[in-house]
């Protein structure tokens, strides 16, 4: 059983806590529409991941300093105003149990809400000279933005090719984390190797979480996911792409064509959840998900012992072992 996250949250307890206090400030405003909505936006923040790895990365290279603080803001700023466009664009009306921006506010506000926040993450880095940092996460949206259109058009053709797989998931998910860890290291030290090696277990970190969020997919218990949501996207993940190919012609032939015509029917999940067990989808999936966390720890491995560095590590566990 992995580290429960308030332990693990210890040696950066107060950090947080002072944190979230400047967080709730800067996102104060004059305008009484966006300040309701802003507060909205406070309320249900949720497990605050990427906080937590800029200040655990940071307190494992160095001594945590107000540029730190600036960082996990720009992160929260940019991470919160690119979740408000997806909502919009997938036309999704909840996120984690709450009612989305737009499904309050319609698309028009959650839209304008989005760029806002856009531009408090921009002007937080402009007005401290925070240039680094903002060429970290400016480069982090570029390629999660990247990865979306990447993903749009491969599913289109329900791609099957494991490296491009690979390469929508780096760009989508592990540039996010990679940039958080890439800003912690950056924002206590001048070392480009130390950074470097932050962003590299990023990376990896990202890369592992992707792979468990899209074994959800294949849970035999509840996990908040709809069951077979990827399919039905025609998001092909991991566990089928490697499936499909591992099997002979015939039975590939008849699972792209169930995938094509897949409703979300209880017997078609079951049907091609019991094909992706079968030609090792599932159990190739988790051995690659630990693959990245070994590679991960490795990352880690140049970095003195440290309470920070400990918490680090049980992060990865908690992401990597989590059931939802």
């Amino acid at each position: 059983m992995p580290v429960p996250l308030k332990e693990i949250q210890l040696p950066i307890k107060h950090h947080i806590k002072e944190f979230e206090v400047r967080f709730r400030d800067a996102m104060r405003t004059n305008v009484s529409l966006l300040d309701r909505i802003m507060q909205y936006i406070i309320k249900r923040k949720g497990k605050q991941m990427r906080p937590l790895f800029v200040f655990l990365t940071a307190g494992t290279v160095n001594s945590i300093n107000d540029k730190t603080y600036r960082g996990a803001a720009l992160v929260e700023l940019l991470h919160t105003a690119t979740l408000i466009h997806d909502d919009v664009v997938d036309e999704s009306y909840q996120r984690r149990g709450f009612f989305s921006i737009n499904a309050l506010w319609k698309n028009k506000i959650a839209v304008l809400v989005g760029d806002y926040l856009l531009s408090k993450g921009l002007l937080l880095s402009v007005d401290n000279k925070d240039y680094d940092l903002l060429e970290i996460s400016s480069t982090a949206v570029k390629q999660m933005s990247e990865g979306e259109l990447l993903q749009l058009e491969k599913s289109r053709g329900m791609n099957f090719d494991e490296s491009v797989y690979f390469d929508i998931i780096t760009k989508k998910t592990a540039s996010l984390i990679a940039s958080c860890c890439a800003m912690g290291a950056k924002s206590v030290s001048e070392e480009a190797d130390k950074v470097q090696l932050m962003y590299d277990f990023g990376t990896y970190v990202g890369l592992a979480f992707q792979i468990k969020d899209d074994l959800f997919d294949y849970a035999e218990y509840d996990t908040g996911k709809p069951a077979g949501i990827d399919i039905k996207e025609k998001k092909l993940t991991l566990p089928i792409i490697y499936a499909l190919n591992n099997t002979d012609k015939s039975t590939r032939k008849d699972i792209i064509k169930k995938i094509g015509q897949f409703k979300g029917k209880k017997e078609e999940i079951k049907y091609i959840f019991e094909f992706v067990k079968k030609f090792g989808g599932i159990a190739y999936a988790e051995q690659v998900m630990e693959s990245y966390k070994k590679k991960a720890f490795e990352a880690l491995n140049p970095f003195p012992e440290s309470v920070y560095k400990t918490a680090l590590i049980q992060l990865v566990d908690y992401t990597i072992n989590r059931n939802i």
